[in-house]
């Protein structure tokens, strides 16, 4: 279901390679096989269904795309994209090549009926303008899967530990790159490379007694020095024992809230997304014992 659309001329084609693109989705391409090497096509494309590779999720800047092994989510409209191979092709070394070499492959302008576009370098071997067709935060929620981020590493309160009721709980988590961030990484498909950065921006402590603290840090760890004090950012005061719950002690979790900001610069594209990552911790609770 191809169709050729105008040619259009170098200079011009050119000179699109060397201004800033259009805000640009890549477009999923369809099971139809819509998809062409022509010098220049119309690619029949959809963009894919929303989801997320964490156990909840959302986007921002754009409704989320498919992620890798997700389903069920809303559809957005297909939008038509036309790929027209610069010729004559730029110098070596001209930005258009995004730092490839031209031998490896051509420079397309994209430009699609909704009005995104830009500009993406495809390898060699590849089946023309088909495998740019794919959606920039896809590429990016891969990259997310391969940092394999993690729940918080509670560090407190302490499953061998002893709280008091109407005492000061400190909680915190001991931050690493795949438990706190920052984490970067890369991940390329169709010739469009997307770098995504991953960090929490908040815990959400359920502390098993039926209330929730929610922290934007992975908290103050406590220092005897401190006494009696509250934690200055993430604190709790349980009210009452956990002697009636099963095995003796309140069971929670912690959940991290990671937020990943990505950017495609080929396609001048960027946004954000969120996943969770869950961790159980338990507390056991008691009341001091005055003896007169």
């Amino acid at each position: 279901m191809l169709k050729r659309s105008t040619t259009v001329a170098a200079a011009v084609v050119l000179a699109a390679v060397l201004a800033p693109a259009a805000h640009a989705d890549g477009p999923t391409v369809g099971s139809d096989g819509c998809r062409g090497s022509m010098l220049s096509v119309t690619v029949c494309a959809a963009d894919g269904a929303s989801g997320s590779s964490g156990s909840s999720g959302s986007s921002g800047g754009k409704p989320a795309a498919a992620a890798p092994a997700a389903t069920g989510g809303d559809s957005k409209p297909s939008d038509k994209c036309s790929y027209d191979l610069v010729e004559p092709p730029a110098p070596p070394g001209h930005p258009a090549w995004k730092g490839h070499d031209p031998k490896d492959g051509g420079v397309y302008k994209v430009q699609c009926d909704s009005g995104r576009g830009g500009v993406v370098f495809v390898p060699k071997g590849q089946d023309g303008p088909a495998a740019p067709t794919i959606d920039p935060e896809t590429v990016a929620r891969q990259a997310a899967a391969s940092m394999r981020l993690e729940g918080p590493t509670v560090a407190s309160p302490r499953a061998a530990g002893t709280y008091v009721v109407g005492m000061p709980m400190w909680m915190w988590a001991t931050p690493s790159p795949t438990t706190f961030g920052p984490a970067t990484a890369s991940a390329t498909a169709g010739g469009v490379t997307v770098t995504a950065t991953a960090k929490v921006t908040r815990v959400r402590w359920a502390m098993g007694d039926g209330t929730t603290v929610t922290c934007h840090g992975p908290g103050t760890p406590y220092a005897k020095t401190r006494g009696k004090a509250m934690s200055p950012d993430c604190g709790h005061l349980y009210e009452r024992p956990s002697y009636e719950q099963p095995g003796g002690r309140f069971k929670g979790t912690a959940t991290a809230t990671w937020t990943i900001t990505w950017t495609a610069p080929a396609l001048n594209d960027g946004g954000t997304f969120t996943e969770t990552r869950q961790t159980p911790f338990t507390a056991a609770v008691h009341e001091v014992q005055v003896v007169n």
